[in-house]
């Protein structure tokens, strides 16, 4: 039998085999690329969206309302990550870590995460900003509940905040004031919050991040409230 010639061309069989591998490895690398930015889109979770992370935001977290819409995000809001790496500089807005001293308050709520900051812009006007998560109801007392448990007294509406890249994300307003001894005015809050979850499912085992500002009142309410959507727009671009 005569031996192969070394120099005769490879047969049709081994030039489609190195065609197939090529081909083979060409799509798992393409696989390797886009399956990761995909998988969250299909699954509904939140994920890096463009500019940011996606979000379904809402005004209550027992039951969905007409006001839910999906957000995008430029930090992260999900229970997956450390909410104090929401950036303490926020266009104008400066902040510092304020930690929660009433004990009571950690065991009443027991939440997973409590980011609790104070931020200030050029102004001089200040800003507190409440993150709680858990995955559980226990975390999320309603403000307007806790401010009437404590004597205050309140209007609550909803209010839109419309964001830079289109749409809008809906949320709670209080306008809160209470007489305290020995002043000769009464104390005024203004309180703007909302819930975010990291998919459209919303089932508590996925977690809840209640996301709350609150500041004294800065000229009237709806200038005030202007304020507080002035911060809402330096950590949310879009909805829909």
């Amino acid at each position: 039998m005569r031996s192969m010639d070394v120099d005769s061309k490879p047969k049709p069989m081994a030039v489609t085999s190195r065609s197939f591998m090529a081909a083979l490895l060409l799509v798992v690398g393409l696989l390797a690329v886009y399956v990761p930015r995909l998988t969250p889109i299909l699954s509904g979770q939140s994920g890096a969206a463009g500019d940011g992370y996606t979000y379904v935001a809402d005004l209550d977290f027992w039951q969905r309302t007409d006001r839910e819409v999906t957000v995008t995000a430029k930090a992260r809001f999900d229970l997956d990550s450390d909410l104090t790496q929401v950036p303490l500089v926020l266009g104008d807005w400066t902040g510092e870590e304020v930690p929660e001293t009433n004990q009571e308050v950690m065991i009443l709520l027991d939440p997973e995460q409590y980011v609790q900051r104070l931020y200030t812009n050029s102004q001089g006007q200040h800003m507190w900003l409440s993150m709680i998560g858990g995955r559980s109801s226990q975390p999320f007392h309603a403000p307007d509940i806790c401010y009437d448990a404590d004597g205050w007294q309140y209007d609550l509406s909803s209010a839109s905040v419309p964001l830079d890249n289109g749409g809008e994300i809906h949320g709670l307003w209080m306008k809160a004031r209470k007489r305290f001894p020995g002043d000769s005015v009464d104390a005024e809050h203004i309180v703007f919050y909302f819930y975010l979850f990291p998919n459209k499912a919303r089932e508590l085992k996925d977690g809840i991040v209640l996301f709350k500002l609150t500041s004294g009142r800065y000229g009237t309410p709806e200038e005030t409230l202007a304020i507080h959507a002035d911060f809402v727009r330096q950590l949310f671009s879009s909805a829909q």
